[in-house]
């Protein structure tokens, strides 16, 4: 009875043994008698007993290399310093397992020499500012290559460029005389312009005093002609009121019957103030018993002033 428990736990510790449940993202690649048999992918699977076996537990992930600094020669002679960093993916797990002894080394050493060979078509200024277009020329050539093992290259990158120390050096004091440089346009400019917008400035109010100027002097000339225009205007509104009065003065006299000697004066008095002292030459009749008569003919007073 033992012996017959014994074989049953047997046979089911095997069974057991031959179920496998492939997880995500990963492959299994199954051999019978040492000979590739199939790849299983994710799920439950069988296998038969003591003949069939996992031989390689394949992680389909994208994955991440980064391979040290290797030294690589320039166009121009220049040894330098460059590590990668390669990123891939297994596409097909049988090629992975057969087509290559060690594929992670295999990348790293393929990753070596395809950066030598273009590093060397480039020179040193090129190979700092080429960055993208090595990675580019990189990833072409290594997905290439890594086909026959089942393994697609995704991204290179060249994660650090190591220069030697005397250009390292050179290169810092070129970027700082290239700086002192910028600064020193920069200032000059700013000087340039702070000059001209100065000059612009004592232009625009030297123009601006000048017009307040003029418009001030046509403003004076103007007052001034419109006060000898009130003057003037004033002065002949004065005499001819001054006339008006006088000849109203000789007609009341006239109406009120006055003799003719006090028309004479009063003829006498108009003249005196036509005069008004500003003229130089009165005409006066011989006969002052003709100047009644000239009360009438004031007009030909002569004015010479």
């Amino acid at each position: 009875m033992i012996p017959f428990i014994i074989l049953v736990v047997l046979i089911l510790l095997i069974l057991i043994s031959c179920i496998r449940i492939v997880p995500q993202a990963h492959a299994y690649v199954v051999e019978r008698l040492g000979a590739y048999k199939e790849t299983w992918p994710v799920g439950l699977h069988l296998k038969a007993p003591l003949i069939d076996r996992v031989a390689v537990n394949v992680n389909l992930k994208e994955q991440v290399i980064d391979f040290p600094p290797q030294p690589v020669i320039t166009k121009d002679n220049v040894t330098m310093q460059i590590d990668t960093v390669v990123y891939f993916q297994i596409t097909d797990p049988r090629l992975y397992c057969y087509g290559v002894e060690n594929p992670i080394m295999a990348i790293e050493n393929l990753t070596a020499t395809t950066l030598r060979n273009v590093i060397g078509d480039l020179e040193l200024d090129e190979t700092l500012t080429s960055r993208e277009t090595i990675n580019v020329k990189m990833r072409a050539s290594l997905d290439v290559a890594t086909d026959p093992w089942g393994i697609k290259i995704n991204r290179v990158e060249l994660k650090n460029i190591i220069p030697p120390a005397a250009i390292k050096d050179a290169m810092e004091k070129q970027m700082k005389a290239e700086r002192e440089r910028r600064e020193a346009i920069l200032i000059a400019e700013g000087e340039k312009k702070s000059t001209i917008l100065i000059a612009e400035g004592k232009k625009e109010s030297a123009i601006l005093d000048a017009e307040a100027e003029k418009q001030a002097a046509i403003l004076r000339a103007e007052a001034k002609k419109e006060a000898t225009v009130r003057e003037a205007e004033g002065q002949a509104e004065a005499i001819l009121k001054v006339q008006q009065a006088n000849a109203d003065g000789l007609k009341m006299l006239k109406e009120a019957g006055a003799d003719e000697r006090v028309m004479q004066l009063k003829s006498l008095e108009a003249f005196s103030k036509a005069a008004d002292g500003k003229a130089t030459k009165i005409i006066v009749p011989s006969d002052i018993a003709g100047i009644a008569g000239l009360a009438t003919t004031i007009a030909d007073v002569v004015k010479e002033k």
